[in-house]
C-alpha cells in the first residue's frame, strides 16, 4: 500500500528533532536517538502507524523549542529500532515525503507537528531532460571517486526520470554539507534544485579527485622506497654469496679516504669518524643520510690546516700600495708595520683593523690591497642590515636546511686558514628578536677567543687567530661599545680637491677610458675640467660620485667616436703578440721591423693636458747595443719603431664638460658671501664627511622666548640653550642693555630643516651668531668655527677635524676658529689645505669672540 500525505486535512506526526542529519525521500538512513523526548516519539509511532516527522534544529541543545525548529522536514516510517547499552536508541527509518510544518502541538513528553506535502509536480522540458543528464554524470563521476555508494543506488539514479526523486535519491548518498541538503529539502522548483546538486557535486568531486591524486602520489613514494629496500637487501646478500666486496652506498668508504688525504686536527677526526659509523647505519636513501653527508662534505672541505706563505718584502707592498692608492698614509703605515713584525716573528697574530670613513674613500679596496701585498687570498662579506645571529654563527643541525654562518662559509671559500677577511659595513647591523648579530661577532673579533671558533652547524672549534679581520664603517656611533673596543680605529677622512685632481688622473681617468673602448691617445683631460667637475657636480667627500660623473662624460665622447666612424689603430700581430721575449733579439738581428700603437703612456706623460694644442707625431728608435758583439757596428736601422699614429683627439675643458652633464648641480649657496648681522658660518660631521653649517639668529619683539628651529637634535638644542644661558649671564660683558632679555624673543634657525641635525659642536657657532644678532655687528663670512662649550664659558674638544676643516676647505672658508685642545688635529691636515686656511685657537668663549668680533666690542676682562 502506497503511503502518503492527504491534501483534505492536515495530519500530525511526532517529531523527532535532529542535529545535523538531513533524510530526505526514498533513502533509508539510521538515526541516533538518546533524548527522552525523541523516545516518547518513537515509542508513540511505533503504537500508531509508524510514521514520524524528522526535522532539523537550528541549535546545539538538548531539547529544542518549537522556535528552534525548522518549519521543513520529512515524514519517515520506522523500519527498525535497536536499543544501545547506554539506554539510547539507534532506529533505521525510510523517508517517504517531504512536508511543511503548519504548526506543533505539545504532548506531555514531545511534540507533534501538523504538516502538509510539498509539491511534486513537473513537467518535462529539454532544460529539466538536460540536467538529468548532467546530474547523472555528475553522480557517476562521484560514484567512482567515492567508491562506497552501493550497486543499487547507482542502478536507481540511472533508471529514474522523476527530477525530484532524482534529486532526493542522491542527495541521500552522498557527502555534500547539510546546509546546502537543506536548501534541496525546501526548494520545490526541480530545475532549481538539480542546478543546486549539480554544483554541490561538482565541488565534492574536485576535492575527491585531488584527495585521490594525493594518495595516489604518497602511495608511489612509499611503493618506491619499499621497492629500493627490498632491492637493496637483495643486493647486499647477493655480494654476500658470491664472495665479492660489498659495495658501499652510503659513500662512507669515500669519505673515509678524503679524510686520510686530508691533514686534520684529531678533534675533526674524531667527529668525521663518528658521523660515518652513523651514515653506515642509516638507509642511503634516507633523508637523514643526505644531511650527515652534507655535514661530512663541510668538515671535510674546510681549511682545518691549510696556509698560504706571507709575502714580506717592505719594498714591494710600499710599491704596491703606492700604485694603488693615492694618499691614505695613515692606513698605509699601519699596513707596513704588520708586514715589517712578520718579517721578524710568524707568531703575531692577525690584526683586527677597522677602517672608518666616508663613503667612496677607499676603505674596501684598501683591504684588497692588504691581500694583494700579502699575497693572501680575499674574502668579504657585508653586514648591512643583517638581523639574524645564526648569520654569522650558523644554524643547528636540528633545523631542517640549516647552514653554517658567513664566517665559515667564507673561510671555506678562501681555501686557506688565514686570508684577508673583510667585514664591510659593520655599523648598519640590526637587531630583533632573531638575535643580536653584533655580539656574536665579539668571539670572532677577540684574538683571545677566535682561536676556538665555534659555529652552531660545524660544532667543532676553528683557529680564526691567522685571519687579518678588516671591518668598514661610516661611523663608530652605532657600533656598540664591546665590538669597537676590540678594533684598532683607523680613520680615514675625506680627501681634498688636489688629492681628488691626482686620484681622478692616475686612477679614474685611465679605469673608464679602458671600460668604454678608448685610450689616452683619444682622450684627454684638462685639470681645469676636472675641478669643474669637482667643484660643481660632486659635493663629496669621497670619489664615488666623481667616477661617477666622469664615466658620464667618457660615454659621451665615446658615443661621439663611434659617430664619426673612427677606428682605432691596427693591434699588433698576434703572432708577434706571443712571441717570447727571449726571441726579440734574434729578431732584431735579422733585420725585423715592426710598427704598433703605443697602448699605454709614456713615462711621466699624464692623463690631464694643460692645452689644447695636439700632440706632435711621436717616434722613438731604440737601439739594442747590448746584444751587439763587442766592437760591431750597430746597424743605422731602428730595431723596432714605436709610431704614434695621429688620432681624432678629444680634449675635455670645462666647457664641454658642463656640455656633457648639463647644468651644475652643486652650489655653496648655504654659505653666506656677504656679511649680515646674525649669522655664522659653522662645520659639522656627517657620516658622509664634513659639511659647512651656517647658523642664522633674529631677534624681535617679544618677551625673553627662545625658539629653535632646523631640525635640531637634543643634543644641539641643549647646546642652544646653554649658548642663550651663557650671552644671557654674561651680557653686561657684552655691553648689552640690561632689559633686552626680557624685551625681545631670539629665534636660532639651521638651514635646510628638513635635514635632522644633532651634536654639541655646533655651540660656539651658536653663540656666536647670538652676540652677532644682539649687538648688530656682523662676523665676516670667509669665518667658519666648531667646539662645544659649557655654561661657564669653556670651550671643549670635538671630533671629526680634519672632514670639518676640508668641508671649510671645499666652501672656500679661509679662516676657521678650533678649540685649543684640538691644535694637534691640524698637523694631519694636507699642505694645500693648511697653506690657505688660517686657523684660529680659543681656550673659552669669550677668547673667541675676541677672535671673531672687533676687541672694542667688550670689557677686557679675565676670568
Amino acid at each position: 500500500m502506497k503511503i502518503g500525505l492527504q491534501r483534505s486535512k492536515a495530519p500530525e506526526y511526532p517529531v523527532v528533532p535532529l542535529k545535523e542529519t538531513v533524510v530526505f525521500p526514498h533513502t533509508v538512513a539510521p538515526v541516533l536517538s538518546g533524548r527522552a523526548s525523541s523516545t516518547a516519539a518513537i515509542e508513540e509511532a511505533m503504537a500508531k502507524d509508524r510514521q514520524v516527522v524528522l526535522c532539523v534544529q537550528t541549535s546545539q541543545t538538548g531539547e529544542p523549542t518549537e522556535k528552534e525548529l525548522l518549519r521543513f522536514g520529512t515524514v519517515a516510517t520506522v523500519l527498525q529500532i535497536m536499543k544501545l547499552p547506554d539506554g539510547a536508541l539507534r532506529i533505521l527509518v525510510e523517508g517517504k515525503q517531504r512536508c511543511r510544518i503548519q504548526g506543533f502541538t505539545t504532548e506531555r513528553k514531545h511534540l507533534r507537528a501538523r504538516v502538509e506535502p510539498l509539491e511534486t509536480r513537473w513537467q518535462s522540458s529539454p532544460e529539466i531532460q538536460n540536467l538529468v543528464r548532467t546530474l547523472r554524470d555528475s553522480f557517476s563521476r562521484f560514484a567512482s571517486l567515492h567508491k562506497k555508494i552501493p550497486a543499487e543506488v547507482t542502478l536507481t539514479v540511472g533508471r529514474t526520470d522523476d527530477p525530484h526523486k532524482l534529486v532526493d535519491v542522491i542527495c541521500g548518498h552522498t557527502t555534500i554539507p547539510a546546509e546546502r541538503k537543506l536548501t534541496l529539502l525546501q526548494e520545490t522548483d526541480p530545475v532549481k534544485r538539480m542546478q543546486e546538486l549539480v554544483v554541490a557535486l561538482e565541488s565534492e568531486n574536485e576535492v575527491l579527485d585531488l584527495k585521490k591524486q594525493i594518495s595516489v602520489r604518497v602511495r608511489k613514494r612509499l611503493e618506491k622506497g619499499q621497492k629500493d629496500y627490498f632491492l637493496n637487501e637483495q643486493m647486499k646478500e647477493i655480494h654476500r654469496e658470491l664472495g665479492r666486496e660489498e659495495e658501499d652506498p652510503s659513500g662512507a668508504a669515500e669519505i673515509l679516504r678524503r679524510l686520510e688525504e686530508h691533514e686534520l686536527p684529531e678533534s675533526v677526526q674524531a667527529r668525521v669518524h663518528k658521523e660515518t659509523d652513523r651514515l653506515k647505519k642509516l638507509q642511503p636513501i634516507s633523508p637523514e643520510a643526505g644531511i650527515v653527508r652534507t655535514y661530512l662534505d663541510w668538515l671535510l672541505d674546510l681549511p682545518w690546516t691549510v696556509k698560504s706563505d706571507d709575502q714580506t718584502d717592505l719594498a714591494d707592498a710600499g710599491a704596491i700600495l703606492e700604485a694603488e692608492h693615492y694618499a691614505m698614509e695613515k692606513p698605509k703605515q699601519r699596513i707596513l708595520d704588520y708586514i715589517a713584525v712578520r718579517q721578524l716573528t710568524d707568531k703575531q697574530r692577525g690584526p683586527i683593523l677597522c677602517f672608518v670613513g666616508p663613503p667612496g674613500t677607499g676603505k674596501t679596496s684598501l683591504a684588497q690591497s692588504l691581500a694583494h701585498c700579502l699575497s693572501r687570498s680575499f674574502v668579504r662579506i657585508s653586514l648591512g642590515g643583517v638581523r639574524d645571529e645564526a648569520e654569522i654563527r650558523g644554524h643547528r643541525r636540528t633545523y631542517v636546511g640549516a647552514l653554517p654562518g658567513k664566517i665559515m662559509q667564507s673561510m671555506r671559500k678562501a681555501a686557506t686558514r688565514n686570508p684577508v677577511f673583510l667585514l664591510d659595513e659593520v655599523d648598519k647591523l640590526g637587531t630583533d628578536f632573531r638575535g643580536d648579530p653584533a655580539s656574536a661577532l665579539l668571539e670572532v673579533l677577540d684574538p683571545e677567543q677566535n682561536s676556538a671558533f665555534v659555529d652552531h652547524y660545524i660544532e667543532v672549534p676553528f683557529d680564526l687567530s691567522d685571519v687579518i679581520f678588516i671591518t668598514t664603517a661610516n661611523s663608530l656611533h652605532t657600533i656598540p661599545y664591546a665590538l669597537r673596543d676590540r678594533m684598532e680605529v683607523i680613520e680615514i677622512p675625506g680627501y681634498t680637491e688636489f688629492e681628488k685632481l691626482r686620484i681622478a688622473e692616475r686612477f679614474l681617468i685611465p679605469k673608464q677610458l679602458e671600460a668604454n673602448g678608448l685610450s689616452w691617445l683619444d682622450v684627454r683631460f684638462r685639470a681645469e675640467a676636472i675641478s669643474t667637475i669637482i667643484r660643481d657636480y660632486t659635493m663629496e667627500s669621497g670619489v664615488r660620485n666623481l667616477e661617477r660623473e666622469i664615466a658620464t662624460v667618457v660615454r659621451k665622447i665615446a658615443r661621439e667616436t663611434a659617430g664619426r666612424g673612427f677606428r682605432p689603430p691596427l693591434p699588433i700581430a698576434e703572432g708577434r703578440r706571443q712571441q717570447p721575449r727571449e726571441q726579440e733579439p734574434a729578431a732584431a738581428a735579422a733585420g725585423s721591423t715592426e710598427t704598433r700603437p703605443l697602448e699605454t703612456p709614456p713615462a711621466g706623460l699624464s692623463a690631464v693636458v694643460d692645452t689644447s694644442e695636439e700632440q706632435p707625431l711621436i717616434e722613438s728608435r731604440l737601439q739594442d747595443s747590448e746584444t751587439a758583439p763587442a766592437g760591431a757596428e750597430l746597424p743605422r736601422e731602428p730595431r723596432m719603431t714605436f709610431a704614434l699614429y695621429k688620432p681624432m683627439r678629444k680634449t675635455v675643458t670645462a666647457r664641454s664638460v658642463v656640455k656633457h652633464l648639463g647644468k651644475r648641480r652643486v652650489h655653496n649657496d648655504l654659505l653666506y658671501r656677504e656679511t649680515r648681522a646674525g649669522v655664522v658660518n659653522g662645520l659639522a660631521w656627517t657620516e658622509l664627511g664634513g659639511r659647512t653649517l651656517p647658523v642664522e639668529c633674529a631677534v624681535f619683539a617679544g618677551s625673553g622666548n627662545l625658539r629653535l628651529t632646523g631640525s635640531m637634535g637634543d643634543v644641539m638644542k641643549e647646546s642652544a640653550y646653554a649658548a642663550f644661558s651663557f650671552v644671557r649671564s654674561y651680557s653686561q660683558r657684552f655691553r648689552l642693555p640690561a632689559n633686552l632679555f626680557e624685551d625681545k624673543d631670539i629665534h636660532v634657525h639651521v638651514p635646510e630643516g628638513a635635514i635632522p641635525k644633532d651634536g654639541p659642536s655646533a655651540g660656539i657657532t651658536i653663540a656666536a651668531a647670538m652676540v652677532s644678532a644682539f649687538s648688530g655687528i656682523a662676523v665676516q663670512p670667509d669665518f667658519a668655527m666648531t667646539g662645544e662649550i659649557t655654561l661657564t664659558g669653556r670651550l671643549l674638544q670635538i671630533g671629526g677635524v680634519k672632514e670639518k676643516v676640508l668641508a671649510a676647505h671645499r666652501g672656500g672658508i679661509l679662516n676657521v676658529l678650533l678649540p685649543e685642545a684640538n691644535r694637534s688635529d691640524t698637523e694631519e691636515l694636507p699642505e694645500e689645505v693648511t697653506s690657505v686656511i688660517s686657523f684660529q685657537f680659543a681656550t673659552s668663549v669669550m677668547d673667541a669672540l675676541r677672535i671673531i668680533f672687533p676687541i672694542d666690542l667688550f670689557e677686557i676682562r679675565s676670568y
